[in-house]
């Protein structure tokens, strides 16, 4: 049999990163509190008022300017309960808002220091869900969730205490059904857990359908499968419409079960109240004070009830986001930090063996190469040979092993992360443009760099002409993921953005695979007489513009199957002369259609 308190202890040790944010808002949330309890104390006033007018009217002893003073009290009181219940709202709900502005900042940095293993594993729709939907649910535990806990504690038991200072005997009968509130509040938080969390789960794939909807729309439309793709969506709103309709019939009998019990209460305390009244035991205004004591009691027992349900919500939320925050980052806090030093672009792979999770057998095996200031280097081979997850071990994006990836002769663990990366600049296969301007997407919030050198960028990015042909020149508006600019356009784009600061490396992950050869030729023969003297890798399907680096590795199954210059390689007649031949003859063959068809 499971222990409660244990399980009280380990839903509430869910909510320990919350403390922080507690510590930072403590005087703001003991303020609130404190109005909070006085509201609570005016309000266990009223009945005492309302006693004393009933009294004096059974008493024949009440007069105009008596009831007139009591009717003031009240009023009085009333303005004073408004005045600070605003005080705590704003105070408390204030605080929640402070937790989950907290929570969800320290959710996004702690994703950012996250290995790329997480994201290839993770949904983004499951970390969207995570961002809003339990994090709200946090929030409302946090600000509501501690109003109606400290109602339902400190108003129900001062109710109480004045109903016995009436009548004990009457207040032990009225609460009779209060036991069983207790029994199926438990059984209820039980059930209400493990469907919210379940529900939970359930939005997040719906999220990530919604947002692979949105964001694959316009190949929805070209395949014409936008009634498959609704049915999909549909599918995913039904399932998770199902788990909320079962969440729902667990939460319809809280508060159908407490007006049962609270009613059943002031039934008995009529009956038996009434003959106490009736007998003098009790006179007409203690028995008026005590259902009104009652019906404050109300509030109290449907809000423990509602605690319990945003208690189990935050719970099964917070340990959602908990499984996040107990990820272990890809590098340590004290990585991050920049280092003093200046990188001058040496760079130096030994012996890099690289297994990734999922895969049988390493994906890279005894790499070996170097890499001088003022040389390039190209990265060739078929599909699937190693090439990207080359480039991202040496920024670290993929983690290498130790003593295997060195830069200006210092292994790349022992330079902090942050220096590393930011004398790198880095073109991706995947291209990333921001709905910002083509100004902003260039210097990507980097400071003290002027606009002469952006244009310079896009020069040599070959996008110049182009962006001074716009209305608005560098400061257009590129739309959502770049969607007024062309593959090529945006490829040539995030080019720049590495240009900007002419870092001492620069890594081309396939770069120009959106750009016709002649404008590939033009943006290298630009690049390499900018950067003559700096460190150049890059990886290119099109071997017939490689001519130009100074080394090349040929990539097969994450093996160097053969390296040198280009004229070498393609006399040696191996793995690089037969890709050389078959994209010329491909070349070839793409001319002569091109020439029938324009005949």
């Amino acid at each position: 049999m499971n222990n409660p308190y244990s399980s009280l202890k380990k839903t509430l040790a869910r909510f320990y990163p919350l403390k922080e944010y507690f510590l930072m808002n403590k005087w703001a949330l003991l303020a609130g509190l404190s109005s909070l309890l006085f509201v609570d104390f005016l309000q266990l006033l009223i009945p005492l008022i309302i006693k004393a007018a009933v009294d004096h009217l059974t008493m024949q002893g009440a007069s105009g300017a008596v009831l007139c003073r009591h009717a003031i009290f009240i009023i009085a009181i009333a303005i004073v309960i408004a005045v600070f219940r605003y005080v705590w709202r704003y105070l408390i709900f204030g605080h929640s808002r402070r937790v989950e502005e907290g929570l969800r900042n320290r959710l996004y940095a702690h994703l950012q220091t996250l290995p790329a293993s997480f994201f290839e594993r993770t949904k983004t729709g499951d970390l969207m869900a995570r961002a809003i939907n339990d994090i709200n649910a946090i929030r409302m535990a946090t600000g509501m969730g501690l109003v109606a806990l400290t109602d339902g504690l400190i108003l129900g038991l001062a109710a109480i205490g004045f109903m016995l200072s009436i009548n004990l005997h009457l207040t032990l009968i009225s609460l009779i059904p209060a036991p069983l509130v207790v029994i199926l509040t438990r059984v209820l938080t039980r059930r209400m857990s493990s469907q919210f969390e379940a529900v939970q789960e359930r939005f997040s794939s719906l999220t990530e359908r919604v947002r692979e909807a949105f964001a694959g729309i316009k190949v929805i439309k070209a395949y014409c499968r936008e009634q498959w793709q609704y049915q999909k969506v549909l599918e995913e709103g039904e399932h998770y419409i199902e788990g909320n309709l079962h969440l729902a019939r667990t939460l319809a009998l809280f508060f159908p079960m407490m007006a049962v019990f609270t009613n059943a209460g002031l039934a008995i305390v009529i009956w038996m109240g009434g003959k106490l009244a009736i007998v003098g035991t009790i006179s007409t205004g203690e028995f008026v004070a005590f259902t009104s004591y009652l019906g404050l009691l109300t509030w109290p027992m449907m809000a423990m009830g509602w605690v319990a349900n945003l208690l189990q919500r935050a719970s099964a939320s917070m340990g959602r986001i908990n499984r996040i925050l107990e990820e272990p980052p890809a590098v340590s806090e004290v990585e991050i930090f920049p280092g003093p030093w200046k990188i001058e672009g040496f760079v130096q792979v030994k012996g890099l063996t690289l297994t990734r999770q999922g895969y049988e057998r390493p994906v890279l095996s005894d790499i070996n190469f170097t890499v001088e200031p003022g040389q390039t280097l190209a990265i060739v081979g078929r599909v699937g040979s190693g090439k990207s997850t080359l480039l991202r071990a040496i920024l670290r994006i993929l983690e290498p092993p130790k003593g295997t990836v060195f830069v200006d002769a210092k292994d790349i663990h022992d330079i902090p992360i942050h220096t590393l990366r930011k004398n790198i600049g880095f073109v991706p296969q995947d291209i990333t443009v921001f709905s910002d301007t083509i100004r902003n997407n260039v210097l990507f919030g980097r400071e003290g760099i002027d606009e002469k050198e952006i244009k310079k960028a896009l020069e040599v990015a070959s996008l110049s002409q182009e962006v001074a042909s716009l209305p608005q020149g560098l400061d257009a508006q590129v739309g959502e993921r770049g969607v007024t600019l062309s593959g090529g356009q945006r490829q040539r784009l995030t080019l720049a953005r590495a240009l900007v600061t002419n870092p001492p490396i620069l890594i081309l992950d396939d770069a120009f695979s959106m750009v016709d050869t002649d404008t590939e030729k033009k943006i290298l023969g630009a690049l390499l007489s900018e950067r003559k003297d700096m460190t150049n890798i890059l990886v290119s399907h099109r071997i017939s513009t490689l001519s130009c680096a100074d080394w090349i590795l040929v990539l097969d199954q994450g093996r160097i199957v053969e390296q040198g210059p280009h004229d070498q390689l393609l006399k040696a007649g191996g793995t690089y002369a037969e890709l050389y031949e078959r994209q010329m003859l491909e070349s070839e063959l793409d001319r002569i259609a091109f020439s029938q068809v324009a005949g």
